[in-house]
């Protein structure tokens, strides 16, 4: 696998030559799925480090993906924000391998861990006026999908029993002895 990483670091090495995108001077979808695939080999810690250094040591890749973080990610480097405002002081950025972007509390800003204070109603209405609705609503969908489920399996059946003729009908041991 190693060695097929490595063939493959150095195709699209050659591939992109000396271009800046691989299709010319601007991005098309393969070159968000390369640097979807690039960017965390590059800037991760890895615990072995064989493959990311096969990829450092091939300078175009390098650039490559270092240029399309500041041409598209300019507020991870450290640069201006993308709606305008300065840098933010280091202990105040996100961290970029985080899943989510996490809310910042700039200082003077109240904490966002504060209780809230409710309203005489309660304060959820405030929140989600149709909570209790959407709440009742996930549960019959989910109650309705769980029944045609066990409908569609075979789990649970139906079956309509009628009344029909007297000799249909089981008899009891009893009665089955008496006539004997």
């Amino acid at each position: 696998l190693y060695r097929d990483a490595r063939e493959c670091l150095t195709l699209l090495s050659q591939r992109l030559g000396s271009q800046k995108f691989f299709f010319g001077d601007s991005p098309a979808s393969l070159d968000a799925f390369v640097f979807s695939r690039l960017a965390p080999l590059l800037k991760a810690k890895l615990p072995n480090g064989k493959l990311q250094q096969h990829l450092k040591s091939l300078q175009n890749l390098c650039n490559y993906c270092t240029s399309i973080l500041s041409l598209y990610f300019p507020w991870d480097g450290g640069e201006v924000q993308p709606w305008g405002t300065p840098p933010l002081p280091k202990q105040y950025w996100c961290p970029p391998c985080a899943p989510f972007p996490t809310p910042l509390s700039l200082p003077g800003d109240p904490p966002t861990s504060a209780p809230r204070v409710g309203g005489a109603d309660g304060g959820d209405a405030e929140e989600d006026p149709h909570k209790r609705r959407n709440q009742l609503l996930s549960v019959l969908v989910g109650l309705a999908a769980m029944l045609g489920y066990a409908f569609l399996s075979g789990i649970v059946s139906i079956q309509r029993g009628g009344m029909g003729p007297a000799d249909r009908q089981p008899i009891a041991l009893e009665e089955e002895e008496e006539e004997e």
